[in-house]
Order: structure tokens, then C-alpha cells, then sequence
């Protein structure tokens, strides 16, 4: 009996354990932050000379978004993006970069997809 007892005792430490992992796990999921985004580029925009955009995505959850930086509409095929980052309170947080040329007239767009939400953001060069 005492056996018994014992083993019951564990399948129900178990089973509590289990039970609060799954609510935590909820509780996180259930947690959506829409992405804060900033497009600039490294140096101080002037056409015609060599720069680097960078598109700088924050303080979203869940961690299920896609980032693409945009030349007049067309994806820009060469560029770089940093593995997934997270912060202390779960919100991610990733950076996408890539060389570019700068020419008046073109637009530069970092365009972010966090679940089923599409947003453009405008790189301005103020010039």
C-alpha cells in the first residue's frame, strides 16, 4: 500500500507540473505585441554613395513574422538578417540589413508580416 501511495504521489507531482507548464504556455501565446519598426540608414543618406539600410524590428510576440526590404516595389535579393532575439519579458526582436546605393526618385521600404498583419515603412532620407 505504502508503494501504492508513493507512486500516486508522483503521478500527481507530474501531472501538476504538466498542468502549469500548459497555463504559462497559454498565457504566453495569448500575449500579441505588434512589431515596433525603425528604417534608417547607417551614414547620413546622400545619393549616389555607397550605405547600408537597416531595417530594426522590436517588442513583438509571437515570434511568427517575416521581414523584406523593398527597392521600388522588388525585393532586394542580397540581404542579411540577424537570428531571432529575445528579451527578458518574450518579446523578439530581429534586424535586416543590406547594402545599398542611394538614387533621388527611388523608395526603399522595409516591408514586416507579423501574423496575418502587412505594414510598409518608408526609409526617408532627409535629404
Amino acid at each position: 500500500m505504502l508503494k501504492l501511495q508513493k507512486k500516486s504521489w508522483s503521478n500527481m507531482k507530474i501531472l501538476f507540473c504538466l498542468s502549469a507548464l500548459v497555463a504559462v504556455s497559454f498565457a504566453v501565446d495569448s500575449k500579441h505585441s505588434p512589431a515596433k519598426v525603425q528604417v534608417y540608414s547607417r551614414m547620413p543618406a546622400e545619393y549616389g554613395y555607397e550605405n547600408i539600410l537597416i531595417c530594426y524590428v522590436s517588442d513583438f510576440h509571437p515570434p511568427d513574422i517575416s521581414i523584406q526590404l523593398l527597392k521600388n516595389g522588388e525585393e532586394i535579393s542580397n540581404a542579411n538578417q540577424t537570428d531571432l532575439a529575445f528579451e527578458q519579458n518574450w518579446h523578439f526582436h530581429l534586424t535586416k540589413t543590406v547594402a545599398f546605393k542611394p538614387i533621388s526618385g527611388e523608395q526603399y521600404i522595409c516591408m514586416v508580416t507579423h501574423g496575418n498583419t502587412t505594414n510598409n515603412y518608408v526609409w526617408n532620407p532627409n535629404m
